[in-house]
């Protein structure tokens, strides 16, 4: 499966020393370290702040060829969506280093829950997708109000991909799929801690979550199916309090190898 690309959301976890990564390693040597393992990873910093080209090709110098970073979209394209045409541009040059080494996957929108479905935010996406037109551009809805077949025709016809996801089975969140709306597969599996999904006083309490292999076991008839169909399937663990996120990929992987 050469086209399958599996990793976590973010590496660079200062709790992940002596469970994955070794003792006293240096936070710079993080990613060397994990591309042994992985061959890639979702960004996650970019969420919060634009990050800047030199950063992502001191990161891409420090990974195999065949290694591809997916980049998470600012919060001010996402959550607050008051991203001027300046953050646009900057975050867009901040691609550019990837682009060119061949390490870029797809840049992952991830929208809050409160980013409910209507006419206005279809062409707020359209909006999205014609600025980074250059880009493999995935779609991640928290609300189940987007689970409709508008959505879908609206995300074939613009090229845009669909994040699916794995989380807790509670009211109005978005249930386990599989869909596929362009070439690319893309999953993400947030846990299933239903009691600390809305209740939680610090934000990785949500993702503190193991997976069992029978819960990943029930995904590899559908993952099998998606890497036939799809030309590159990425597939990231966002579980990632104390590593978790490490020991579920390599569960699955395993699962998928057998």
């Amino acid at each position: 499966m050469t086209d399958l690309y599996l990793g976590t959301s973010g590496y660079s976890y200062k709790d992940w020393e002596g469970i994955f990564y070794p003792e006293n390693i240096k936070s710079s040597d993080y990613l060397v370290f994990y591309g042994k393992y992985f061959n890639s990873v979702e960004i996650n910093f970019s969420y919060y702040a634009v990050p800047n080209p030199y950063l992502f090709s001191a990161l891409s110098a420090k990974v195999d060829n065949d290694f591809l970073f997916s980049v998470k979209a600012h919060s001010s394209m996402t959550h607050q969506r008051n991203a001027n045409e300046k953050i646009y541009s900057d975050f867009l040059k901040a691609l550019e280093p990837l682009a060119i080494s061949n390490k870029m996957g797809p840049v992952l929108f991830q929208f809050p829950y409160s980013f409910h479905f209507s006419v206005e935010n279809l062409s707020y996406l359209l909006k999205l997708r014609k600025i980074f037109k250059d880009f493999d551009a995935v779609f991640e809805f928290r609300n189940s109000q987007w689970v409709r077949d508008e959505v879908f025709y609206f995300l074939k016809e613009n090229n845009a991909g669909f994040a699916n996801v794995d989380e807790p089975s509670l009211s109005g969140l978005m249930p386990g799929s599989d869909y596929l709306t362009n070439d690319t597969f893309y999953l993400r599996f947030h846990g299933r801690n239903s009691e600390k999904w809305w209740n939680h006083e610090k934000a990785y309490e949500r993702y503190d979550y193991m997976y069992s292999e029978p819960e990943l076991n029930s995904w590899v008839p559908k993952i099998k199916k998606a890497v036939l169909s799809a030309k590159k399937s990425f597939i990231y663990f966002n579980n990632h309090y104390k590593a978790k996120a490490v020991s579920s990929a390599n569960i699955l992987l395993k699962l998928i190898k057998t």
